[in-house]
């Protein structure tokens, strides 16, 4: 039987989070502190998952990528480097900053790291929204006098967002996460973000936080108008080169897992798989080798993100 790998979460301060990663997904987190982002695989050099409990108890995820690769994680990955994602939960309390992330050409020439994601809505207050991409007929001198004026916000794409929803954000593509939203983001393992509009607002040692204006005007696309949501029940929520996710609806009897490396995020109720139960927000990494596996609903029903990462996909 393939057994379930579980990692500790790394959380991170933020002056926009909130204490729903303690209160709605009962994650030990410190009281009173702004927790924006639960870490849950992480393999960089400044941050790493470790495993907790099981054969590998105490390990990095980078030790595994590296010590146990086609044990874990499969045949067919190049050798050396770091696991290719980076995946998290985001707590929106407050809107995060207008950012973008550096597509592979831009990020070369700025010595930054291309990064493309994917949100999945796990919760969302009632009027909360995203921003992405552009308001149709938006150019590079129009976004450039919004920044000076302050009035940014009339420069981009908003969509008022429900939970089960998810969004693709390919590199390029002007964003933020408005208030009140509570995310799951699967993205490659990348760390560069240009921050190009704050809100007006102060960081929590009281100052401005540093913007990027002239990395994010080279950055942004500025032929990308008014994207939508998507929205899947079945099949590939997101499919592109460096990761596929699903939704996978599971029953009582559940679901007969296929070979191969996936990581499953529970998006709702409790399910069991390997002898482990697993709640609202949980990830678990189930490894390409060590025979069947099954994962079925605590309860009639449940509902999980399935994560892998086509080969070539780093």
């Amino acid at each position: 039987m393939r057994l379930p790998i579980v990692f500790e979460p790394l959380f991170m301060t933020r002056v926009w989070g909130g204490d729903r990663l303690q209160t709605v997904l009962g994650k030990a987190i410190s009281a009173g502190e702004p927790i924006g982002e639960s870490w849950e695989l992480v393999d960089r050099e400044e941050a790493q998952s470790v495993v907790k409990g099981g054969r590998f108890h105490g390990m990095t995820l980078h030790e595994l990528w590296t010590g146990h690769r086609e044990e874990i994680f499969g045949e067919g990955f190049a050798e050396g480097g770091r696991f290719p994602l980076l995946c998290k939960i985001l707590d929106a309390e407050d809107r995060l900053s207008v950012q973008v992330h550096p597509p592979a050409g831009v990020a070369e020439v700025l010595k930054g790291e291309p990064k493309t994601e994917m949100w999945f809505i796990l919760d969302a207050r009632p009027g909360s929204g995203l921003f992405a991409g552009l308001r149709a007929g938006v150019t590079p001198g129009s976004f450039q006098a919004a920044l000076e004026s302050g009035e940014v916000e009339e420069e981009l794409h908003r969509i008022g967002v429900e939970a089960g929803e998810a969004i693709f954000i390919p590199s390029g593509r002007v964003h933020a996460i408005g208030e009140g939203n509570l995310i799951v983001e699967i993205q490659q393992n990348s760390d560069t973000t240009y921050r190009v509009f704050d809100w007006n607002r102060l960081g929590l040692d009281g100052q401005p936080r540093g913007l990027h204006l002239e990395e994010s005007m080279a950055s942004i696309d500025f032929s990308d108008y008014e994207p939508g949501m998507v929205v899947g029940s079945g099949g590939a929520m997101v499919d592109c080169e460096f990761f596929r996710v699903e939704k996978w609806t599971i029953g009582e009897d559940g679901v007969e897992i296929g070979e191969g490396m996936a990581i499953f995020t529970v998006i709702e109720g409790r399910v069991e798989c390997g002898g482990g139960e697993f709640g609202l927000g949980d990830f678990f990494l189930l490894p390409a080798l060590g025979g069947e596996a099954r994962i079925k609903a605590v309860g009639e029903r449940a509902r999980v993100l399935r994560t892998s990462v086509p080969l070539g996909g780093g």
